[in-house]
């Protein structure tokens, strides 16, 4: 269904849309979990900037390919999406607590599968995924960056650095396990490809020397699109 009906092309539309806004995104496949359970997720993820929603695969599929990724290998069963996206007066996505939020629900509701994810341009598998949990998380850059403010520029360079770095360090640890999809892999970076002997340098440099990183198959399953999204609505 490349060229869908005009009701379907609004839809591809509002897809495009929000996964170009988004900072990343979780791919799952819900098949069993109930419209409560689902809720309780939805709720989980919402603080952080996550936002959980259900569309056809082909839809997704056509949108995802107008914006150049490639979802096919994952868009299989019935899917939902986890949208992490910044707030609308500019706080950046919680992109390492929505994926903890994720991975701690699946815990405890194994129906709950990570299928895979979108970090920019780069389509990653499960494992890459899941590796998203391993990045700082908000709470924690704030309160490394509070302390570094009470202490010098120096201090402050070092959280900074730090952070990219473990970025840097996910994303070349995605790329060795070969995760990405043929041809999404990010080029590795000096701070991934740097030995560890050389953090203490890192750290010593000055903060103008750092750089900053900056449902098609709803229907056949137990939770229909449609009750999702309603039971979501009258939480709000």
């Amino acid at each position: 269904m490349e060229n869908p009906r005009p009701e379907k092309a609004a839809v591809v539309a509002e897809v495009k849309e929000r996964l170009g806004a988004a900072d990343a995104v979780l791919i799952t496949e819900y098949r069993g979990l109930t419209v409560r359970e689902l809720a309780g997720l939805r709720n989980a993820m919402r603080p952080a900037g996550g936002e959980y929603k259900v569309y056809k695969n082909t839809l997704v599929r056509i949108a995802a390919r107008e914006l150049g990724i490639n979802l096919d290998d994952v868009l299989v069963g019935p899917t939902a999406l986890a949208l992490i996206t910044a707030a609308p007066d500019g706080t950046p996505a919680d992109i390492a607590s929505v994926a903890k939020a994720v991975l701690d629900f699946a815990k405890t509701q194994p129906l709950l599968v990570l299928k895979g994810g979108v970090l920019g341009q780069n389509v990653l598998d499960a494992n890459g995924a899941k590796a998203l949990a391993s990045l700082p998380t908000a709470a924690e850059v704030y309160a490394r960056l509070a302390g570094a403010i009470n202490g010098n520029a120096r201090g402050l360079a070092s959280v900074v650095s730090g952070v990219h770095r473990s970025l840097a360090y996910v994303l070349q640890a995605a790329i060795d396990a070969k995760v990405f999809a043929e041809g999404d892999a990010p080029a590795p970076t000096a701070d991934a490809a740097a030995p560890a002997a050389d953090e203490p340098a890192a750290e010593a440099a000055s903060a103008d020397e750092v750089a900053v990183a900056a449902a098609e198959s709803a229907p056949d399953s137990d939770t229909p699109t449609a009750a999702i999204d309603a039971a979501d609505e009258s939480e709000n």
